[in-house]
């Protein structure tokens, strides 16, 4: 049966607002430097520590979902769904614009489109003087969000990503609820280093699915293994912001993610209310999205 705009209404609400619980959950759990919590006695340092004592009821049972459904199994299944990428064409532009359809059918009365996040992002990174690849970086970082827009739950679209097949680390948020997972039951999957060889480096290790590592199969190509490391692993907070996982990394990840936690506090702290001059702005942002990516992407 076809679906109806009041379902598709209804799922795209859905998922905006799991997005939006994650996200402020991120800024409760990783608030920018010098600004904890109102009531937190953290130390004003950028390395926060996972605290859950006040992480709501929705962002719980979504981790509960991520967490107890992404199985080795699961993400193999979706390499084999979306990789080869065989989904459709588009060009960036285009991919953005069906972004926007969570935005569109949720409430557009409260909501910005995706892409005032995605410019907001990308000309802090300009401001500050970074390269073209990593201002294109930040203006191109969540279009793998596209995968809730092919049907995918949103478990399987954002949260913070962990591999898959080893044994799980204590610094993944809310990690309890890997209790529950399958894999839990595979004494081969809970050593410390599981399928994978010590050292093996992240690109020998699969990772939970989710929008970073389907985008990074989109545009890897085209981009630097700096820019690559930051769609891939933006997402891995255990690792850039906590330290886990040392021992599957090798000399490459770890100069990389260096890159990763300096494309973080672009991602965190830079939203805002003021919409960008988007007539004043695409023309140099269709120009870089030109200097690097063909007319379109197989998605």
């Amino acid at each position: 049966m076809a679906e109806t705009n009041q379902q598709r209404g209804s799922q795209s609400a859905e998922q905006t607002n799991i997005e939006e619980a994650w996200e402020a959950d991120l800024l409760e759990r990783y608030p920018e430097p010098g600004t904890p919590p109102e009531g937190s006695a953290q130390a004003e340092s950028a390395d926060f520590r996972d605290y859950t004592e006040g992480t709501r009821d929705g962002v719980q049972e979504f981790y509960y979902q991520n967490h107890t459904r992404q199985t080795l199994e699961f993400v193999r299944d979706m390499h084999q769904k979306y990789l080869p990428l065989r989904h459709r064409q588009m060009s960036v532009w285009e991919a953005m614009d069906f972004l926007d359809e969570l935005v569109d059918d949720s409430d557009p009365d409260t909501e910005e489109p995706q892409i005032f996040h995605a410019v907001q992002t990308a000309e802090a990174i300009r401001a500050d003087g970074h390269p073209d690849w990593f201002v294109l970086t930040g203006l191109i970082h969540d279009l793998g969000k596209v995968l809730c827009l092919f049907g995918e739950p949103q478990w399987a679209v954002v949260g913070d990503t962990f591999p898959v097949g080893c044994g799980y680390s204590d610094k993944v948020v809310l990690a309890e609820y890997f209790e529950e997972n399958p894999d839990k039951n595979n004494p081969e999957y809970q050593t410390e280093n599981g399928i994978y060889e010590p050292g093996c480096g992240l690109e020998n290790v699969l990772m939970s699915w989710g929008h970073d590592e389907y985008l990074y199969h989109v545009v890897g190509s085209y981009l630097p293994i700096e820019a690559q490391y930051m769609v891939r692993y933006h997402s891995f907070y255990a690792a850039h912001r906590e330290n886990a996982y040392q021992h599957l990394m090798n000399d490459t990840d770890r100069q990389m993610f260096a890159w990763v936690r300096a494309f973080n506090p672009y991602d965190l702290y830079t939203k805002h209310d003021v919409a960008p001059d988007l007539d004043k702005l695409m023309p140099y942002y269709r120009d870089l999205v030109g200097q690097f990516f063909p007319e379109t992407l197989q998605w």
